[in-house]
């Protein structure tokens, strides 16, 4: 539809330059509005999402690489990992990529520790607003499991994902890479650990790949409501 309707301007620009159209100036800014209107509709969005960290050498590694490549990022770090390295929380948080809450030591959660596991969360949540100034919104539960009712008690969002590389379980950074670019499609949720060397090389790896399909990089949260 808008190719069809940026035929029509070119078409319309032509024949007022033609006719000597003292509003051509007006007419071509309206071509260049609909050609940006149709690349923003075109740009398919995609998240990648790190857990575990922040990692004292590889996080650092991996947030160079992502600035320089303009990619935001979603990491859910672990309360006892923001304690050791709250310079990496915030620099996170600073350069635009979301910070979620991990729980504090990687507890799963089970029938007999939902209080555990509870106060886990509000743990972490103040270790991480502390360093951040802001509350965090998005917890990405350990395994997946999740209790719903703590979406109302505690005000917090589960994130899961829908393209799990198995990363944390294996070096072979090519294997890493075809998993992620063979499943990628708009809105995935791509699940990493920032821990490990062979995750940060092929995560870049990921986002060169994927980007240069036309995919744009941004938060889980833009994933989930926009």
């Amino acid at each position: 539809m808008v190719a069809i309707v940026l035929a029509v301007i070119v078409l319309a620009w032509g024949l007022s330059m033609t006719a000597g159209d003292a509003g051509s100036a007006d007419t071509a800014e309206c071509v260049t509005s609909v050609m940006n209107e149709g690349e923003e509709m075109d740009t398919p969005k995609i998240a990648i999402t790190f857990d575990d960290g922040p990692h004292p050498y590889y996080t650092e590694q991996l947030l160079d690489g992502l600035k320089e490549r303009g990619a935001k990022a979603s990491f859910f770090v672990m309360g006892k990992q923001a304690e050791e390295y709250p310079e990496l929380v915030l620099r996170m948080y600073e350069e635009g990529h979301l910070v979620g809450n991990h729980t504090y030591s990687h507890v799963q959660l089970g029938e007999n520790n939902r209080e555990a596991f509870k106060e886990e969360l509000i743990r972490t949540n103040e270790l991480l607003s502390g360093i951040t100034g802001e509350e965090p919104q998005y917890v990405r539960p350990p395994y997946g499991s999740w209790d719903k009712s703590f979406e109302t008690e505690l005000m917090m969002i589960p994130v899961l994902w829908t393209i799990d590389p198995m990363d944390w379980c294996s070096s072979d950074v090519n294997g890493i890479v075809r998993k992620v670019t063979k499943k990628a499609q708009e809105n995935a949720v791509i699940l990493m650990h920032d821990e490990y060397k062979s995750t940060v090389t092929a995560a870049l790896e990921i986002v060169d790949i994927l980007q240069k399909q036309g995919y744009e990089f941004v938060t889980v949260d833009e994933i989930l409501f926009d």
